[in-house]
């Protein structure tokens, strides 16, 4: 049990917590005891009860993103926990990057990186909603404008963040096919709202999706899925890149592309505003409680 101090109101703080802590890029983390300091300027203690799991952890382990970032310090980018018995999630402001992140029983947290979590949002639910569910809403509702109007195609739609983009998009009215090489995943596809799963590679990918002529692609692949998935788009499609898990060099037809007034869209989470992040999770939380 961490050794704990009284603080003014009565109550007592940890003065210590357990936290996975990288000590060099490429390395291992290593779960081991830190010292908690006492929180500063408009900062809280949250004591962590699930934290999310993305590949951009692994990302920042490695060193590929936030090199510059302190060492040794916590990783970790969303987590859900407990303030003052109330639920809140927690991302952003830095946490896992260039302060120290939520793989740890406790962290001390910029009170605007917290965001209520509403009633009917489990722990698990809302602790992987920050990173898959900020890249869900701004596919689906920023970028590619979804609406009832629209059949969509998601590549990779078994994935940590298709199934939410499957999920929000059919919420919004959509008709939406989902794609995946894995025969097994289907029936996830299919439950989150598609109207049916395409198991297919990129080379089966024209022909298993050539009776859904979608209005809109949403493409976490890349690779040779690009031009089989742009070929399907008619006029005035829109084709939202979010990933390139099978490749990030692609070849295409820009011809086909003018000639068909398609829109060549990419998703970052790179340059959302703290303010413009807040915002989202606050929707992306509400949607979750209303299923």
């Amino acid at each position: 049990m961490a050794a704990t101090a009284a603080s003014p109101a009565g109550a007592t703080r940890p003065q210590r917590t357990r936290a996975a802590r990288l000590h060099r890029h490429g390395d291992p983390v290593v779960v081991e005891d830190v010292a908690l300091a006492e929180p500063g300027p408009g900062e809280v203690l949250v004591t962590l009860r699930r934290a999310g799991v993305n590949p951009i952890d692994r990302y920042v382990a490695a060193g590929t993103i936030a090199a510059d970032g302190p060492l040794p310090r916590t990783i970790g980018l969303e987590a859900v926990g407990d303030v003052d018995g109330s639920p809140v999630l927690v991302h952003g402001h830095g946490l896992g990057m260039t302060r120290d992140g939520v793989y740890a029983g406790h962290v001390l947290a910029p009170r605007n990186s917290l965001v209520p979590v509403p009633a009917g949002v489990s722990l698990e639910q809302a602790a992987s909603a920050s990173i898959a569910g900020l890249t869900a809403y701004g596919v689906v509702v920023d970028l590619a404008d979804i609406t009832a109007d629209d059949r969509v195609l998601v590549l990779g739609a078994s994935g940590g963040v298709g199934l939410p983009i499957i999920s929000l998009a059919a919420g919004r009215g959509a008709r939406v096919w989902g794609q995946t090489g894995n025969p097994a995943k289907a029936d996830a596809i299919r439950e989150l709202g598609a109207v049916d799963a395409l198991i297919a590679d990129a080379d089966g990918l024209a022909d298993a999706a050539a009776q859904v002529r979608p209005t809109v692609v949403v493409d976490a692949l890349g690779g040779d899925f690009t031009p089989a998935a742009l070929s399907l788009l008619g006029q005035h499609g829109r084709y939202v890149v979010f990933g390139v898990s099978a490749g990030a060099e692609v070849t295409i037809d820009l011809r086909s592309v003018y000639r068909r007034s398609i829109r060549l869209l990419g998703y970052s989470g790179f340059g959302v505003t703290p303010e413009e992040t807040r915002k989202r999770l606050e929707l992306v939380l509400a949607a979750l409680a209303d299923g």
